[in-house]
């Protein structure tokens, strides 16, 4: 089958076009995201600018070991997704299979770690900014925000990372189902972009959370 014999919508000119379309769509999305993420970045810079002090005693309760194995998790993660794409253009769909299910899995690992692991560890050491939050006197103010803006940018995260990774399986169901070709692959790009863009979102939050104060 030539790509111009490639089945599209009728909206589209050909299947190129509806390709094109996907991405920019995709790309215009990631860019709706930048915002919301950025405004949530920047009130946590300007934040910490006031309450310092509070700021870097919060981050120093920070597990820097997890956050720092679960940032090479993501960043793995992003390199064997990547690789999948590769493997497609050249047709090869069995090794696609492969790097989706190696992603999906690192995904997950970083969950586990994240959620499983350090959110109960962080609620076990009275973190969570409540009436009985670890934290007292003249620096407890601006730890208890400095755990505001960590949980809400951690589960926010997280939610994006369950969706990556129901639409890693999407692919992969895909993919099983010889959908995929070196013709056609477009659903592999788009989801690789937004699982890239996730993984990114990460790497911002892991020097706000665990590096920026700690050497304080």
């Amino acid at each position: 089958m030539s790509e111009a014999s490639l089945p599209h919508e009728f909206q589209y000119a050909s299947a190129r076009h509806q390709s094109e379309t996907a991405i920019s769509g995709m790309w215009l999305f990631l860019a709706t995201e930048v915002l919301f993420f950025g405004a949530l970045f920047l009130s946590w810079i300007y934040a910490r600018h006031w309450v310092q002090a509070g700021f870097d005693a919060g981050a120093q309760q920070t597990d820097l070991t997890i956050g720092t194995i679960n940032t090479v998790i993501l960043v793995t993660s992003s390199f064997v997704y990547s690789l999948g794409v590769v493997f497609i253009e050249a047709g090869n769909t069995r090794r696609l299979i492969q790097c989706c299910a190696i992603a999906w899995c690192l995904g997950l690992a970083f969950l586990i770690l994240k959620f499983g692991i350090e959110w109960h560890e962080d609620f076990r050491k009275h973190l969570f900014p409540g009436a009985d939050f670890a934290i007292n006197g003249p620096l407890g103010g601006g730890a208890r925000i400095f755990f505001v803006f960590y949980f809400i940018g951690t589960a926010l995260h997280g939610l994006h990372m369950l969706v990556g990774l129901a639409l890693v399986g999407w692919i992969i169901l895909r993919a099983r189902a010889r959908e995929f070709s070196a013709l056609y692959y477009t659903p592999v790009v788009v989801v690789g972009l937004y699982w890239s863009f996730v993984d990114i979102v990460w790497i911002m939050l892991y020097p706000l959370i665990y590096l920026v104060g700690r050497g304080t």
